[in-house]
């Protein structure tokens, strides 16, 4: 039975399986983190070119998130020694920035979470660099969509197997594999909390949603299989058959009547072409 646990100025912060439900106070501290993480995804969009170095988008992440008053999860994060988690083409997630460079035809997924005022905005973006093939940038647009499908079954009264049943379906209607793998995520003064939002799933299944609640909501969809695989480094997971993957992700809140956004992009780049 799914344990539910009101929030309370001096309740503890640990993970303790429950699912928090947050007042308004922290729905305030999300969307300024929010913001911030939304800010950065902006900020990056004119260097997404050939010929840029991984490595110097994630410096350029870094003197951001700081410059404005936050602190990048990643950095420290369970021995991560960078400010974002860049991937491209076949990467899942936890593309780990280098010097290796941005090519012409790329897509790319960039994850950020600064830490603002105690509380995590954790969002990502998919990238198109350069002259990217029709198949690329379908499974982008797809992925978008899946996101957006998911988000509008965020509300009072549905259950987490709906947000993953919409997204299931919409992807596999385009023939693309959803990955179950990782998944989103409770999220607050904490990185990383309950529940696990999986993408995928049968509708009226899992925890309830109730006002209070904040997630992530973050598929990731794949031209070909659902498999990954994880590399060596620990970090990077791959699709086992080399196929594109696409993510896209939202901080969320759950509302009285449906759900708050925390991480719209102020620009209007939520989806590309920007």
């Amino acid at each position: 039975m799914t344990e539910y646990v009101t929030v309370t100025a001096d309740a503890p912060m640990g993970r303790t399986g429950a699912i928090k439900l947050h007042g308004r106070d922290a729905f305030d501290g999300m969307l300024a983190a929010g913001q911030l993480a939304a800010e950065t995804l902006d900020m990056v969009v004119p260097h997404m070119v050939p010929g840029m170095a991984t490595a110097e988008l994630d410096d350029m992440i870094r003197r951001f998130i700081v410059d404005r008053g936050g602190i990048p999860a990643t950095l420290g994060y369970r021995g991560y020694t960078h400010s974002s988690c860049i991937s491209t083409n076949h990467v899942v997630c936890h593309g780990i920035p280098s010097e290796k460079t941005l090519k012409s035809g790329d897509i790319v997924n960039v994850d950020v979470t600064p830490i603002f005022d105690g509380w995590h905005g954790d969002s990502s973006r998919m990238y198109l660099v350069g002259d990217v093939p029709i198949k690329a940038k379908r499974l982008v647009d797809v992925t978008y969509e899946c996101l957006m499908i998911g988000i509008e079954q965020a509300k009072p009264g549905n259950h987490l197997g709906d947000i993953g049943h919409a997204i299931q379906r919409h992807a596999e209607k385009h023939r693309y594999g959803v990955v179950r793998d990782f998944c989103g995520h409770g999220l607050g003064r904490l990185f990383h909390d309950a529940p696990e939002v999986v993408h995928a799933g049968r509708a009226g299944t899992g925890p309830e949603l109730k006002p209070g609640m904040i997630f992530t909501i973050e598929p990731m969809i794949n031209t070909g299989r659902a498999d990954v695989k994880l590399l060596d480094d620990g970090w990077t997971a791959v699709t086992r058959d080399r196929s594109l993957s696409a993510q896209f992700e939202h901080s969320i809140g759950i509302t009285e009547d449906g759900c708050e956004i925390f991480t719209l992009s102020p620009g209007g780049f939520d989806r590309p072409p920007y």
